[in-house]
C-alpha cells in the first residue's frame, strides 16, 4: 500500500514536471516563431527599401550621365565661342588699322 502511494505520487510528480516542461518549451517555441516572423517581415521591408534606393540610384546615375553630356557640349561650345572671339578681335584690329590708314590718307589729301 505504501508502495502504491509512493508510485502514484512519483507518477503524478513526473506528469506535472513533464507537463510544465511541455508548456515551457511550447512557450519558447512560440516566442521563437514570433521572432522568426518579425525577422522575416523586417527582411521584406529592408528588401523593399533596398529596391527603392536602387531605383533612385539608377535614376541619379542616369541624370549624371545626362549632365555630363551637357557639360561636354557646353565645353565644346565655349571653346568655339572663344576661338570666334579671338578671330573677331584680330579682324577688329585689322579694321581699326585700315580705318587709321584711311583717316591718315584723308588728312593727307586735305
Amino acid at each position: 500500500m505504501i508502495f502504491n502511494w509512493i508510485f502514484l505520487t512519483t507518477v503524478i510528480v513526473v506528469i506535472l514536471f513533464l507537463t510544465f516542461r511541455m508548456f515551457y518549451y511550447k512557450h519558447l517555441w512560440e516566442k521563437a516563431e514570433e521572432r522568426r516572423k518579425q525577422l522575416k517581415s523586417n527582411l521584406l521591408d529592408a528588401e523593399i527599401l533596398i529596391k527603392k534606393y536602387q531605383i533612385q540610384l539608377q535614376r541619379s546615375l542616369g541624370n549624371l550621365e545626362l549632365l555630363d553630356d551637357e557639360v561636354t557640349k557646353l565645353k565644346n561650345d565655349l571653346k568655339s565661342v572663344k576661338s570666334r572671339n579671338a578671330q573677331m578681335r584680330t579682324e577688329n584690329e585689322q579694321l581699326k588699322r585700315k580705318i587709321r590708314e584711311l583717316e591718315n590718307k584723308i588728312e593727307a589729301l586735305l
